[in-house]
């Protein structure tokens, strides 16, 4: 069972991560070593432009970039070397259709460049996300709401069905709102327009091909690198308009799992599992 969570953790961290409502953003998070052997640091940069068709229909066109610095002092039977600088490249190609007042057609293809790229770029970096999700909004309301639901397909997992991806988000009071789903939930004050503060539990993960197979006690090769981390924390944010925002968290994980998989997406070495403090802080443009 402790398996088979692991391995659900790590689809939904793949699939929900593709989604993003953001036109622009900068992040830069980070797990220090603390009590622990090794620390991770992580810089995102994504931009997304829309662009119009008519009054319905948008094309939506974008990449993502991120490096992942990986720094573990524990001692393995085997050179962590190559494990260090991990890479990850995304464009999104995407479709909006306005259905009607209230809902929205959102459908995206996102082909992926994952690796440490020590060799340049092998057929095995490159994988296939695809993701549809209909977006209802009824933000002008005295409590307004937002639900999403859509589904997502990750060929990076090797697991052969789509997975559903549910988001709802309230503002019950004009200084209270709540959001449940997947990749995070949230319960948020809000101090006026310009100052909110939350408390968060979100789940964070990549998975990236290792290039050179990394040998194994009894015969396995490491073949990719899974990431996973459920995180409990606090945050603020500025925002400076109601799209643009500057935001910081603060917590730490409670579950937290870097592992080797072989080429059939099995577990074959565990690097770490214990927890770390984590930090995120960053700048965005968003639709909402």
């Amino acid at each position: 069972m402790k398996k088979l969570f692991g391995f659900c953790f790590v689809l939904l961290a793949q699939f929900v991560f593709s989604q993003s409502s953001d036109l622009v953003r900068i992040e830069y998070t980070t797990l220090p070593k603390e009590k622990s052997s090794r620390s991770i640091s992580r810089f995102r940069f994504l931009a997304n432009v829309p662009i119009k068709l008519d009054d319905r229909n948008y094309l939506i066109a974008g990449a993502e970039y991120g490096i992942i610095d990986f720094a573990n002092d524990s001692i393995h039977p085997f050179s962590s070397e190559e494990l260090e600088k991990l890479r990850i490249i995304d464009l999104n190609i995407g479709y909006a259709h306005k259905l009607n007042e209230k809902w929205t057609f959102v459908g995206l293809v996102t082909p992926r460049l994952a690796s440490n790229f020590v060799n340049g770029v092998q057929r095995e970096d490159f994988k296939l996300n695809f993701s549809a999700v209909s977006i209802k909004t009824n933000m002008e309301a005295d409590k307004p709401t937002r639900l999403i639901l859509g589904l997502s397909y990750n060929s990076a997992t090797g697991f052969p069905l789509p997975l559903p991806i549910i988001s709802y988000y309230k503002k019950f009071h004009p200084n209270w709102s709540y959001m449940v789903g997947v990749p995070r939930m949230e319960f948020k004050y809000h101090l006026k327009d310009s100052h909110s503060f939350k408390a968060a539990l979100l789940l964070d993960g990549y998975f990236v091909n290792v290039q050179n197979n990394i040998s194994l006690p009894d015969n396995d090769l490491g073949s990719g690198l899974s990431l996973s981390v459920i995180v409990g924390a606090f945050g603020y944010q500025y925002n400076i308009n109601k799209n643009i925002s500057f935001y910081c968290l603060a917590g730490h994980t409670l579950s937290q799992r870097g592992l080797l998989r072989d080429d059939k997406r099995k577990q074959v070495y565990s690097l770490y599992d214990d927890g770390n403090v984590y930090f995120k802080t960053g700048f965005k443009i968003s639709i909402f």
